[in-house]
């Protein structure tokens, strides 16, 4: 089977501007899945724009189906930023006879471009299709850190029931409960703690998951930069910015992330060298007000495609010159506790053993941290990072 065969083309009569495209569009510069489906045998591809017309499980919010094609009109009229950019569109992934049949298509489709090197932007949909691109890495036979941006914990379940649904309220659940367990870290950025229930943190405490609830970073965004340079994938759920800069949501809440900051979390996303799919859920036309959530989108795709060509490639510590090299010990402690800073990006990365030794090839974990990581240590107090690092590798 083509990957084709899962796409319907752009109907570009409902995007293109009155009067074109100008040269320095990005709608000039991408390659789109109109009449001919794009070559990605061919010429190096670097980007994919997927969207999934799926909503038939996004919980309160139908009709965000519709939102890819919104999305496209804005993001085709921004102009191309100082790069080069090889990007295509392939279109809409066609809703399947059943939700499953979607579910198959995203995860084949994130599978065969992960493979290729080509990193897929989705653009749905209900957040439920993030348990589709999360199974793409199952194939891949590729350990995940999971990073979503949302308010809530999407943990819901019926009590009532003896199987779990995958719903954008419940696909948490389908991830964290899958076998084979490829998922080595959750995230969670800007939840809101009146929408998460006190056993939903328990659970996220005693799984050693990273959490940050929206108080914690608001007017400190850069705060949120080493965890998404810790991210294989990325779920952005759009209702968890605030209503009155992103209307178009069903569930659109009054308190949230500002535009400004979504956009900066996505350049931060998009500088990731270890990232390799990207969805933004939940955006639904219907509720938005002269189109200002779909230009906020395309901005915020927009800022991931130009932290993308804006990648350091750093990760430690390749070559080692590149690197400043830190060491520590703390008072009444075993472990000797080694920083290094990339003199590349000025990025800290902080190194964990693994408990029994890993393997020959692997001994030690790297997880990006923050400055304040480096001096938490020095003044001989353990970063709880590394601790929860820790325990994880255990």
């Amino acid at each position: 089977m083509s990957l084709s065969d899962f796409f319907a083309p752009i109907d570009l009569k409902t995007i293109l501007p009155k009067n074109g495209f100008y040269a320095s569009h990005l709608g000039s510069k991408i390659e789109h899945h109109s009449v001919a489906f794009p070559d990605l045998e061919g010429e190096k591809i670097d980007i994919a724009i997927i969207g999934v017309q799926e909503d038939r499980n996004a919980i309160g919010n139908p009709g965000c189906a519709l939102a890819p094609d919104y999305v496209r009109e804005k993001l085709y009229s921004l102009y191309e930023g100082s790069y080069n950019s090889k990007i295509v569109d392939l279109g809409n992934i066609k809703q399947g006879a059943s939700v499953t049949d979607t579910y198959f298509a995203l995860k084949t489709v994130v599978t065969e471009l992960v493979k290729k090197d080509i990193l897929p932007i989705i653009i749905g949909g209900g957040q439920d299709l993030t348990y589709a691109q999360y199974l793409a890495y199952g194939d891949l036979e590729q350990r995940v850190d999971l990073v979503v941006v949302d308010p809530r914990f999407d943990l819901e379940d019926d009590a009532q029931s003896e199987t779990i649904e995958t719903t954008s309220i419940s696909y948490l659940n389908k991830i964290f409960l899958h076998e084979p367990n490829y998922l080595f870290n959750f995230s969670n950025l800007g939840y809101q703690t009146y929408f998460v229930n006190q056993e939903s943190l328990r659970v996220m405490d005693k799984l050693y998951f990273d959490t940050s609830r929206l108080g914690e970073l608001s007017g400190q965004i850069a705060v949120t930069e080493p965890v998404l340079r810790n991210a294989s994938m990325i779920s952005f759920d759009m209702g968890a910015i605030r209503s009155s800069d992103a209307a178009g949501n069903a569930n659109a809440t009054p308190n949230g992330f500002y535009g400004e900051e979504a956009c900066q979390l996505c350049r931060y996303a998009g500088f990731n060298d270890k990232l390799t799919s990207i969805g933004f859920y939940e955006f639904n036309p219907a509720y938005d007000t002269n189109g200002q959530t779909a230009t906020l989108l395309a901005q915020m795709i927009w800022y991931f495609i130009d932290g993308f060509y804006n990648r350091k490639r750093d990760f430690p510590l390749n070559p080692k010159s590149q690197y400043l090299i830190y060491k520590t010990s703390l008072k009444h402690d075993e472990h000797e506790l080694v920083f290094v800073k990339s003199k590349k990006s000025d990025r800290w990365w902080m190194q964990v053993p693994y408990p029994t030794g890993g393997s020959q090839n692997e001994r030690y974990h790297w997880v990006p941290c923050r400055y304040e990581e480096y001096k938490m240590a020095v003044s001989g107090e353990m970063p709880d990072l590394w601790w929860r690092t820790y325990q994880k590798l255990s």
